[in-house]
C-alpha cells in the first residue's frame, strides 16, 4: 500500500550532477502550477494508507513560494512533509535561516540536504550551513552523500572479484558520464530488482507532466488523465509491459522478453535495466516518460 508521494515540484535545477537519476539542468523544463498542486492533494486525500508526502526535484527551492503552500497543504492533510534540497540558498548563515522560517512554521518533519563532492567542493559546503540552519530553526534534518564510483574488493567472493562502491546507481546521467573503467557483470546475472517494490509500491514519483513514477522513468499512468488514486487501485505490474518483465526476472527478462540488443556486461542492475528501456522508449512512450529523464531533448 501507498505510503509516499515524492512530487518532483520541477525537474529544474541549479546543477548539472553527473549521477543525476532525472538528467536535471537548469533549462529542464516541467514544473508544478498551484492548480495542479491543488488538484493532486484533493486526489492524495482519497489514498488513506499515504503518511508522507515530499517535495524534490530538480531543486524545489527554485521555486519557493510554491514549495512552502505545498508543505501547508500537506499539514491541512495531517501528512507528514519533507523536501530534498541541494542547499544551494545557504550562502550565509542569517540568510540560511531567513529561507527555513516559513518551513518551520509550516511545520515541516525532514529537511534532506544533500551534501558530497558532486554538489560541492571542500572549501564552499552551503550544504553543512543548510543543515546548521535547520537545527536552530528546529527542523529535523539529515543529509544525502552519494561517493563517486569506487572500486572494491568484495570479500565474499572467494577471488575477492572488484566491485564497484560509493552507494551510486547508474541510470540517468550516471550511464553516460560515469560508466566508464568500472567492472561489469554479465547481463543475465541481473535477474531481480534490488531496489523498487515493483509489485507493491510504497511510493511513487509525480511530475507535473501528469506521470506517476513507479521508478523515475517507468510510468504506471498520467494522473490528469485518470486520477492518482484510480491509478493505484487498478494498477497491476503483471501486465505492465514494463514492470511484468522485470518482476518476472529483472533487467535481464526484460531484454529478453523484447529480444534488445544488448551489451554483454553492464555495472548493476539499474545500468542494465536503464539501457534496455532505451531501446524500447517509441514502443512504449506512455509508459517510458518523460523522454527527457533519459537525456533525450536537452540542449
Amino acid at each position: 500500500m501507498l505510503e509516499g508521494i515524492h512530487i518532483l515540484l520541477t525537474y529544474a535545477c541549479n546543477f548539472e550532477c553527473d549521477h543525476c537519476f532525472l538528467y536535471c539542468t537548469p533549462r529542464s523544463e516541467g514544473t508544478f502550477t498551484l492548480q495542479q498542486l491543488k488538484t493532486l492533494f484533493v486526489d492524495a486525500e482519497k489514498i488513506k494508507s499515504l503518511k508522507w508526502v515530499y517535495f524534490e526535484g530538480g531543486e524545489p527551492f527554485l521555486y519557493y513560494p510554491l514549495l512552502v503552500e505545498g508543505v501547508r497543504m500537506t499539514r491541512a492533510l495531517r501528512l507528514k512533509a519533507g523536501v530534498v534540497t541541494n542547499g544551494y540558498w545557504a550562502t550565509a548563515a542569517e540568510d540560511a535561516v531567513l529561507w527555513l522560517i516559513s518551513l518551520s512554521e509550516a511545520d515541516l518533519a525532514d529537511l534532506s540536504v544533500s551534501d558530497d563532492l558532486f554538489h560541492y567542493e571542500d572549501d564552499l559546503n552551503l550544504a553543512k550551513r543548510a543543515v546548521e540552519a535547520a537545527e536552530m530553526v528546529g527542523i529535523p534534518v539529515s543529509t544525502i552523500s552519494i561517493e563517486k564510483p569506487t572500486l572494491e574488493v568484495d570479500k565474499d567472493q572467494e577471488k575477492g572479484e572488484p566491485v564497484v562502491g560509493g552507494g551510486c546507481m547508474f541510470r540517468g546521467r550516471a550511464v553516460e558520464k560515469l560508466t566508464e573503467g568500472l567492472p561489469r557483470r554479465l547481463w543475465h546475472q541481473f535477474n531481480q530488482c534490488p531496489y523498487e517494490d515493483l509489485e507493491d509500491p510504497k511510493r511513487v514519483h509525480v511530475d507535473s507532466f501528469g506521470n506517476v513514477h513507479i521508478c523515475q522513468g517507468i510510468s504506471m499512468g498520467n494522473m490528469w488523465e485518470t486520477p492518482l488514486h484510480q491509478l493505484l487501485e487498478e494498477y497491476d505490474p503483471y501486465t505492465h509491459p514494463v514492470v511484468g518483465p522485470l518482476v518476472r526476472g529483472g533487467p535481464a527478462q526484460l531484454l529478453r522478453e523484447y529480444q534488445i540488443d544488448h551489451e554483454d556486461s553492464y555495472v548493476d542492475a539499474c545500468h542494465c535495466c536503464y539501457s534496455g528501456r532505451m531501446k524500447l522508449l517509441d514502443q512504449f512512450p506512455q509508459y517510458l516518460t518523460p523522454r527527457q529523464v533519459y537525456g533525450e531533448g536537452l540542449s
